[in-house]
């Protein structure tokens, strides 16, 4: 599993003396992309194979508080993929410096292309990456549903 450990910083911290909910997010994306450029999928290959990932929701689940001062380590599974790879999920869990679990987040995203600023399928190479990513025990292949949150479209879109 891979795992990227991060010390809180007084930024993060928010008017109750806790890790902020939107720093959780900053530190899953960071997660991520440190992931993905440390197997050669870093910014600029990304563009040159035209694709942009987006992020479609997070689901986060909080366990215990983050104090000042905590480190933590933020892990990264791969929780399912659509048949053609379009869309994605991933698990990531919060852990202190002892191994407890402090929080879970379910992410769903998709590959945009960067021209067109629509969705699209990636290519080969990030098929094979995605298929060497260690899965979650729950990994499935993502269905139409699974890409919506209520099973639809709001209605006013």
């Amino acid at each position: 599993m891979f795992l990227k450990e991060f010390e809180m910083r007084w930024s993060d911290i928010d008017s109750n003396l806790h890790l902020r909910n939107s720093a959780y997010v900053d530190y899953m994306s960071h997660t991520r992309m440190s992931y993905f450029s440390e197997h050669n999928f870093n910014q600029k290959r990304l563009t040159e194979l035209d694709l942009g990932p987006v992020a479609l929701y997070e689901h986060m689940y909080y366990f215990r508080e983050v104090l000042p001062g905590n480190i933590v380590s933020v892990s990264l599974e791969l929780k399912g993929v659509s048949e053609n790879g379009t869309f994605f999920s991933f698990l990531h869990n919060f852990y202190d410096q002892h191994g407890k679990n402090l929080a879970r987040c379910e992410m769903l995203g998709a590959w945009i292309s960067l021209k067109t600023r629509k969705l699209i399928e990636p290519p080969h190479e990030l098929w094979d990456f995605l298929e060497g990513m260690k899965k979650s025990s729950n990994f499935k292949i993502l269905t139409k549903e699974d890409t919506r949150k209520f099973g639809q479209l709001p209605e006013d879109l």
